[in-house]
């Protein structure tokens, strides 16, 4: 049986205002906070700051999605940060997440990278495995506080 163009798994940069738009049930798994209706302009605006995102897909169905930066600083020089990494959920274990992840890495080599970075909530058990799985470091902690309007000094403990 012959597939068809639309049936083939690919994987690589989403483009089009539709192609986001059709990742948001994935995202909205990991990014309960975004709205549907504010994604795309939410994505476009990132995109001018050097956000990109990249999902698989597979029968015309996004299965794993990835948002992610080349950056450089002076700790990592240039590096990959990885925003979002996530699976839909009735399709975890079935090798979405680890083929868009060898994507990453080859993307960040073939664009100067020196290594990827992300964090992961401290909650997300089973993608800690994933990524200690993939050979990846615990580096260090992420710590993080809102910047209230109001004057609030952070009191030293």
């Amino acid at each position: 049986m012959k597939r068809r163009a639309q049936d083939i798994e690919d994987i690589g940069l989403v483009r089009s205002d539709e192609e986001i738009q059709r990742c948001f049930p994935v995202l909205n798994e990991l990014r309960t906070q975004i709205r549907e209706s504010e994604l795309v302009e939410t994505v476009r605006r990132l995109e001018r700051e050097g956000f990109r995102l990249a999902c698989v897909t597979e029968h015309g169905d996004v299965k794993a999605v990835a948002g992610f930066r080349v950056m450089e600083n002076l700790d990592n020089g240039r590096f990959m940060y990885v925003d979002d990494l996530v699976t839909k959920p009735d399709e975890r274990s079935r090798g979405y997440g680890q083929r868009l992840f060898a994507w990453l890495l080859d993307f960040a080599r073939s664009h100067g990278c020196q290594a990827l970075s992300l964090d992961s909530g401290v909650q997300r058990f089973d993608a800690h495995r994933f990524y200690l799985r993939n050979r990846m470091r615990i580096s260090s902690h992420h710590f993080w506080m809102p910047v209230d309007r109001q004057r609030d000094r952070a009191k030293p403990t």
